[in-house]
């Protein structure tokens, strides 16, 4: 019978095509993966890896062997993780990833309430500018939007990610409310450049009656960041257009101002992301539950819709 250690060590050396990307995910060494997938070839009598110093190839017979047991040893996994603790609670380490604005300023503020909840449970949360690779990288979720839903990878609906019009009182002062999103073209711009794309994004905006406008703005000033243009808007250097959550403190306190409040530019929604299990860790699931849950509490939802505006 084959251990554990020796078909981890397989699996996933053929997903990242690497012993030592292998030993990282999997907290070992190089050394120990590659002894304990030299077990398991020894033990099978066939070679799973074609072996070079620049790539790790599976043969025929790996190829194979990795598809009859991959789906298995992922019920194994989530099984073994998925078992309580002594006071019958989840437990584990809890990978997240986030938007540095979005997860500290909604995502953090629910952190003591979930381990009150869940004691056992130890978040490792990240917050990154970055779509990262769930299965690859290690995550158990992740929150935000446009991810890629590539095999075995869900996501659960949290609130629209809407994108609006804003600026300072200051900045406004004196100067006449634009009456639609072609007029935001009269004002000093605030944009971003994508750090995938390379390029500056513009959008479209729409009404509640579902009519398109072109909301382009002049590139007056280029940033990399939404957190900076948020800051930028509030030191009263123009007008940018961030996405609801970015600027819903700002907005409430009136540290910055919705212009074209009818208008708003869709860009998805707000998701979290994991993978799609037999057996969900248990730690995996009870956070996904609390964010849902929190979301639908706080009625954040609705409070992120830009198509509420007034």
């Amino acid at each position: 019978m084959e251990t554990l250690a020796n078909l981890e060590s397989f699996v996933r050396s053929a997903e990242l095509g690497s012993f030592s990307e292998a030993a990282r995910r999997l907290a070992l060494t190089p050394a120990a993966v590659s002894r304990n997938v030299a077990m398991l070839e020894r033990n099978l009598g066939v070679r799973l890896f074609q072996r070079s110093t620049r790539k790790l190839t599976l043969t025929e017979a790996g190829e194979a062997f990795r598809l009859a047991i991959a789906g298995s040893l992922d019920d194994i996994q989530a099984a073994i993780a998925g078992i309580a603790s002594d006071s019958g609670e989840p437990a584990g380490v809890l990978k997240v990833s986030m938007a540095p604005t979005f997860g500290i300023m909604h995502i953090l503020p629910m952190l003591p309430g979930f381990i009150t909840r869940y004691p056992h449970i130890r978040p490792e949360w990240h917050f990154e500018n970055r779509q990262v690779d769930i299965v690859a990288e290690g995550y158990d979720a992740a929150i935000g939007g446009g991810f890629d839903l590539s095999p075995g990878i869900v996501a659960r609906t949290l609130a629209p990610a809407h994108i609006v019009a804003v600026a300072s009182p200051a900045y406004m002062s004196g100067r006449v409310a634009p009456p639609d999103p072609a007029a935001l073209a009269a004002f000093d711009g605030i944009v971003m450049r994508s750090l995938q794309t390379g390029r500056i994004r513009h959008w479209t905006m729409r009404d509640a009656a579902g009519v398109e406008r072109a909301a382009t703005l002049s590139e007056d000033i280029v940033v990399n960041d939404p957190a900076a243009m948020r800051e930028a808007a509030r030191l009263g250097l123009g007008v940018a257009l961030l996405a609801v959550p970015d600027v819903l403190p700002d907005l409430e306190s009136g540290a910055l101002v919705r212009l074209v409040s009818r208008w708003y530019a869709d860009a998805g929604a707000i998701s979290v992301y994991y993978v799609s299990r037999t057996l969900l860790p248990g730690k995996t699931r009870a956070f996904v539950d609390w964010i849902a849950e929190a979301f639908k509490r706080d009625r954040l939802a609705e409070r992120f819709a830009g198509s509420l505006g007034t």
